[in-house]
């Protein structure tokens, strides 16, 4: 489903200009009056915003007759020249390609024979008596269309809500299940239909982000229950975001411990990327926090996992460490007294595997409790949920631990960030998106997630 939104004049206008794009066939979810600001709102002045939407296919259908269409009226050179008879364009559309045709021209003249988009062009004379306006509207309207433009080409991560919930709602069609929709027979004849339709929609969308089914009906329930006869298109979009960020929480970011030395411990199955992800944080807390940290290992288990960590303890310049034996941890850190931060790698090994369960169990319990201790368990991104949960519910007995999610760009779907989150209600620290150390790393960032979930970029 594409949707869009279109503004006018009047609700008429507005609505034209969705039928002229998206067809016949198009749906008006929402329509919302908006004030104008300065003089102009003290005038009373209003204008008309439109969402309409329209399913992909009867867009493509409609897309031959749409094209022929705006290649007749693009080969009208001459402002002045009617618009062929075949093309069968409306009058006020007519209207409406003339005077943005003259207030091209009309930029250009002003703008010192540049148009707004820079390219160069020849001086233009009396563009506007052409176009049957005043040069005082012609002004007017040349500065809402520039206005207008700057506004598409402004940052959509301004950090304002409202900007990031009307690109969700662009964002939103393109995962969409098209055939199930087709198949519902939903008669959006009424505003009720209309916001459940949204809501659906919302949940087709999280389902084909891989977010549990679970999980995506308590949302969509929820939104349900708080909407009502006054709710638009905006009040749910906006609702869903927020309530999936309150649901991820804040990152559980490393910091330094109030005593010293602080113990970091990284656990997680084998092939996740805990070396790396450990590589990664320690340069971060080096180079960039200026911390004095060391490394240690307990992974006496993987060919070359020692020696993986020594070249970046190397290229760090700090100390590495291997432990064999939980009561050799207390006496390493003893040593390191001075250190703010201990990063600690361990063996991965498959959560059915009993005796090394035991074995890092006795590690993790052996940390004399006078040192401050932190857990991090290490899962990819691209694991199936079902063995998600049990990797979760094995470290789970034996520790608490926050989450790293690793090999995001190796996976389009991010529904099992949601769903281990929920699951384990562990906070989430950081997400790594590729091999490279130290960059490949990220302070993990609900808005971004959230924004992917509902179906954006």
């Amino acid at each position: 489903m594409i949707i869009k939104k279109y503004t006018g004049k009047t609700e008429e206008e507005a609505k034209l200009k969705a039928e002229n794009e998206l067809g016949p066939s198009v749906v008006s979810l929402n329509v919302k009056t908006i004030s104008a600001g300065g003089l102009r709102g003290l005038l009373g002045r209003k204008s008309y915003e439109v969402t309409a939407a329209v399913e992909e296919d009867e867009l493509k259908s409609s897309k031959g007759a749409s094209k022929a269409k705006v290649k007749a009226a693009a080969g009208t050179a001459k402002i002045s020249e009617p618009a062929p008879a075949d093309t069968k364009v409306s009058a006020p559309v007519k209207k409406a390609i003339d005077i943005n045709a003259s207030l091209e021209a009309y930029n250009k003249q002003i703008s010192g024979s540049k148009s707004l988009s820079g390219e160069e062009s020849a001086p233009v004379k009396d563009t506007a008596s052409q176009a049957g306006i005043s040069r005082q509207e012609a002004n007017r309207m040349s500065r809402a269309l520039t206005q207008k433009r700057r506004d598409e080409e402004s940052d959509d991560q301004s950090g304002d809500l409202e900007d990031r919930i009307d690109a969700l709602q662009q964002y939103i069609d393109e995962h969409l299940d098209r055939k199930e929709s087709a198949s519902d027979g939903i008669n959006l004849s009424s505003d009720s239909d209309k916001r459940m339709e949204v809501i659906r929609m919302l949940y087709r969308t999280l389902v084909s982000n891989e977010v549990d089914e679970h999980y995506a009906n308590a949302l969509t329930d929820e939104l349900s229950k708080s909407v009502n006869s006054a709710s638009g298109l905006d009040y749910i979009l906006s609702n869903a975001y927020q309530k999936l960020i309150l649901k991820f929480g804040e990152p559980n970011v490393l910091k330094a411990g109030v005593k010293k030395p602080k113990v970091v411990f990284f656990i997680g199955p084998t092939g996740v990327g805990k070396t790396t992800t450990i590589a990664k944080i320690a340069s971060r807390l080096k180079v960039t926090e200026k911390k004095n940290i060391a490394l240690a290992t307990s992974d006496t288990y993987r060919i070359a996992a020692t020696e993986q960590l020594q070249i970046y303890a190397d290229i760090l310049n700090i100390p590495m460490v291997v432990v064999y034996t939980a009561d050799e941890l207390n006496k390493m850190i003893e040593k390191l007294l001075d250190f703010d931060v201990i990063l600690v790698d361990t063996a991965g090994f498959s959560h059915k595997n009993d005796s090394q369960k035991s074995e890092l169990e006795s590690f993790l319990k052996g940390v004399d409790g006078k040192y401050e201790k932190d857990v991090y368990l290490v899962l990819s991104a691209t694991t199936k949920y079902n063995d998600l949960k049990q990797i979760a519910d094995s470290y789970s007995n034996l520790t608490k631990y926050s989450l790293i999610f690793t090999k995001l760009d190796e996976t389009s779907c991010m529904g099992n960030l949601l769903n281990i989150r929920l699951y384990t209600d562990s906070d989430i620290a950081y997400v790594t998106v590729g091999q490279n150390v130290p960059d490949d790393i990220e302070v993990f960032d609900p808005q971004k997630t959230v924004k992917h979930l509902l179906g954006g970029k």
